[in-house]
């Protein structure tokens, strides 16, 4: 049942974001779109109360429950630059708007961009791995399945560190040859 619920809450924030912009570019009802964008978020409070209720009808803490939990912390992480970002380019396409300015490959602006993006993940991840403490401690089993893809999100959230500061020392030029 989680897993129904997990699907459609993903689909569901997809088809609100979607609906919201829709609606405030093309049929141009600004404030329709801004209160179907602002019921975004919501799709992470039907997320987590059903995780919650799945634990406290005794459900056995697994994988479906830390999915559910790297959802929640995803979106409380990306959730905000998304919209962002997808404001932006339906602006663009639907309205007329200028095109959204492109990152450069390189230089101050674009570390600052990267780090910003690695600090994003690290929100995630501690939003993430501490509601499965949360949905561990509820159930009164352990944490154990639950923290399983804790290890590798851990990996992961190491590298995007070595390669998102990486551009922290690298420089904005090319070495041009002599």
């Amino acid at each position: 049942m989680l897993l129904a619920v997990i699907a459609a809450c993903e689909i569901g924030f997809w088809v609100l974001l979607a609906a919201g912009l829709v609606t405030r570019y093309l049929l141009r009802l600004r404030r329709t779109g801004m209160v179907l964008l602002a019921a975004v978020p919501l799709v992470d409070v039907v997320l987590l109360v059903a995780s919650v209720v799945d634990i406290q009808r005794g459900a056995a803490p697994s994988f479906k429950h830390s999915l559910a939990a790297i959802f929640v912390g995803v979106s409380v992480g990306f959730g905000h630059q998304t919209l962002k970002w997808a404001d932006k380019w339906a602006a663009h396409f639907m309205a007329g708007a200028p095109r959204p300015a492109k990152l450069p490959k390189k230089g101050p602006e674009r570390a600052r961009h990267e780090r910003a993006g690695w600090l994003r993940h690290l929100i995630s991840y501690g939003v993430g791995v501490g509601l499965m403490l949360v949905l561990g401690l509820l159930s009164g089993r352990g944490y154990d399945a639950l923290l399983a893809p804790a290890g590798p999100w851990t990996l992961v959230l190491v590298i995007d560190a070595i390669v998102s500061f990486s551009y922290s020392f690298s420089r904005s030029e090319e070495k041009q040859s002599v």
